[in-house]
């Protein structure tokens, strides 16, 4: 149920968080990315105000740019630095979040499926080459190949010369999270699925294909695919949670999603500079963290239920 309400949530309002506002001067842009500079860091409306002077303070700006036609954002949590909406900017960050995890997921889903079960397949050296190269890129730190590839991407860009706009190197740098993230987690799976080939191989309705003449491109796709569905939709239910983590972990370092666009990473991150001693606005912190914390949970114990599905004995009585 929580799952669904912060999936839900996300993809319901991409409309209005995506949508895009102007000011009275015609200048705007998508929610998520329009502030109002007059109206930074104001807390939210249910949080209240410190004192009367801050209370008063408050008024008067909100007054100011109702007055002057200017644009007013949200006040749900408040608004950042920049007098951008947080909230806007909190469910914007979930679908992005969210296409990450799941896209990164489908990509490592997809290789780690094809390696594995074309490795133990084929057999014999072709088996023993592919998995030595799987325990070689085991030994490397992934977070590392991931922020090489990024930028390996970015730079590769720059020297070609493209004229590209803000939006489509946005889309590109999602795009590289995709494949990073996902290409450095098929690993694991392409071992479980080894092992699940493996133990496929041995079965009489396998050694029956194999008596009949079947073609060995027919046992695969008919007979041997079929199979790893199982091991494969729990790796695959599992496998999210672990991208989005990756991907909040960079963009909190900076070198995951970019500005304006946000995730829960960089929003954590943004949050994380407003806490001093002198005024401290936990909500900015507090929000995201909340959200990716809630979402990474109800999808491991989500993932946990079909594994318990799939392999009863394995769940707890």
């Amino acid at each position: 149920m929580l799952l669904a309400v912060v999936i839900g949530g996300c993809l319901v309002a991409i409309p209005w968080s995506f949508g895009r506002v102007e000011d009275a001067s015609g200048v705007g842009g998508p929610r998520y990315a329009v502030g109002n500079l007059e109206l930074n860091l104001l807390p939210p409306s249910w949080l209240g105000a410190a004192d009367a002077d801050e209370h008063a303070d408050v008024l008067a700006r909100l007054e100011a740019a109702r007055s002057a036609d200017l644009y007013v954002p949200g006040r749900v949590l408040g608004t950042d630095r920049l007098g951008r909406d947080v909230f806007a900017r909190l469910l914007a960050g979930g679908v992005v979040s969210l296409a990450v995890g799941f896209f990164a997921a489908a990509v490592a889903v997809l290789l780690g499926t094809l390696y594995g079960a074309a490795s133990a397949f084929a057999g014999g050296r072709t088996d023993a080459v592919l998995m030595r190269i799987v325990d070689v890129l085991f030994g490397l730190p992934s977070i590392l190949l991931v922020v090489l590839l990024a930028v390996a991407v970015d730079g590769a860009v720059s020297r070609a010369g493209w004229d590209l706009g803000p939006a489509a190197r946005q889309w590109i740098g999602l795009a590289t999270l995709f494949v990073a993230i996902g290409g450095v987690g098929w690993l694991t799976l392409a071992r479980i699925v080894r092992g699940q080939v493996l133990s496929l191989r041995t079965r009489p309705f396998m050694e029956a294909c194999e008596a009949l003449g079947v073609p060995r491109r027919r046992r695969f796709v008919r007979h041997v695919l079929p199979n790893l569905a199982g091991p494969v939709l729990v790796y695959a239910a599992l496998a999210v949670p672990a991208a989005m983590l990756a991907e909040s972990f960079l963009s909190f370092l900076g070198i995951g999603v970019q500005e304006p666009l946000p995730s829960w990473g960089n929003l954590a991150s943004e949050g994380l500079q407003e806490l001093n001693p002198f005024r401290s606005r936990w909500w900015l912190l507090a929000a995201p963290c909340v959200a990716l914390s809630a979402t990474l949970l109800a999808l491991n114990l989500v993932g946990d239920h079909i594994r318990r599905g799939f392999d009863p004995g394995s769940g707890t009585p």
